[in-house]
């Protein structure tokens, strides 16, 4: 694996609203949260937790994204009662020493808080965990991409709904990013690093 520098593990959206009975249920969050478990257990001061964050109302979003949460209203925060935004329970208390890191989009990187923050601890490199990996685990891998991080992606310890696009987006990770990614197990990281 060679010297992996500083590095933070980036758990994306490990929240109770994917894991329990909601429209928007993960069923696969089952299969990864070992993994998780282990990685973010093990350096739990080395991992922040992002959350997807839905608005109170559809109309406290622009463009598109009102669109999106009319159509997923009983998500928003009127409807959606406030503890579902919470991390599964399996990880909250790993906080603190992790942190969390709330983003109301796909992308932690939008409003640059979370680079300004890797930035001033010196990260590099970073480890990337959680769900789903054709939506908030993409957009999240693509944006370190390109603000230049070596990138790690834990293959069984990303998820999707669908296996069809948990597939295909790990084949489009490798194939395109081979250079900027590195795709393997928990367990290899885990001893590559000691």
């Amino acid at each position: 694996m060679g010297g992996i520098g500083e590095w933070r593990h980036l758990c994306v959206d490990m929240q109770r609203m994917f894991a329990e009975e909601t429209p928007w249920h993960v069923p696969w969050m089952v299969r990864i949260s070992p993994q998780i478990e282990e990685l973010a257990g093990r350096y739990p001061s080395r991992t922040i937790f992002t959350r997807f964050v839905p608005p109170q109302h559809p109309d406290a979003m622009p463009g598109k994204w009102r669109d999106y949460y009319q159509k997923w209203w009983m998500m928003t925060g009127e409807h959606l009662p406030r503890e579902f935004v919470e991390l599964a329970s399996s990880l909250a208390s790993l906080v603190p020493p992790a942190r969390t890191f709330d983003k109301c989009t796909y992308s932690p990187w939008i409003d640059g808080r979370l680079h300004t923050l890797l930035q001033s601890e010196r990260v590099d490199t970073l480890v990337i965990t959680g769900g789903e990996t054709d939506v908030c685990v993409l957009a999240t891998t693509l944006g370190a991409i390109d603000l230049a991080y070596r990138v790690i992606v834990l293959k069984d310890a990303v998820c999707s709904s669908a296996d069809d696009t948990y597939d295909a987006s790990l084949e489009l990770l490798h194939d395109r990013f081979s250079v900027q990614l590195e795709l393997m197990e928990t367990e290899e990281f885990l001893s590559g690093i000691g």
